[in-house]
């Protein structure tokens, strides 16, 4: 185990997240590659590009989005979430299994602590997936 890392990949909306709370988020997670995407609005995110971010090595996806009732552009996180939901779909179809695409909204408190717990969450998932996998 110690010779496979885990890579995820968040894409994250520039009106939720600012680069210092990257910088922190990185500092807290150990063991896991954080390749980062900022997109101007969660929404602006397709299914092609998490397609993409799979395809290039990430065990999984991160969406994070601002306050649901708060987008900017009114409905970019609600259609982020249903994408996240049809990719976590489309990766159980491939043989995946659930849970490697997941979706958080970000409140006003503690919006740090809520990403590094969905990617500890992620990262207990993909360990038992590699423990189970190996002879």
């Amino acid at each position: 185990m110690k010779d496979q890392f885990i890579q995820i990949s968040l894409f994250y909306c520039a009106n939720s997240l600012q680069e210092k709370d990257i910088g922190i988020l990185c500092s807290k997670i150990k063991d896991i590659k954080i390749v980062t995407i900022s997109l101007p609005c969660s929404g602006k995110v397709n299914l092609l590009y998490l397609l993409k971010a799979v395809e290039t090595g990430s065990d999984g996806i991160l969406i994070v989005s601002c306050k649901l009732s708060d987008c900017k552009y009114l409905q970019g996180n609600y259609r982020a979430r249903k994408r996240i939901e049809s990719i976590d779909e489309l990766l159980c179809e491939a043989g995946l299994g659930k849970g490697h695409a997941r979706f958080v909204s970000m409140e006003e408190t503690g919006k740090i602590d809520t990403i590094i717990s969905a990617i500890n969450d992620m990262y207990k998932t993909f360990t038992a997936e590699l423990q189970v996998s190996q002879p």
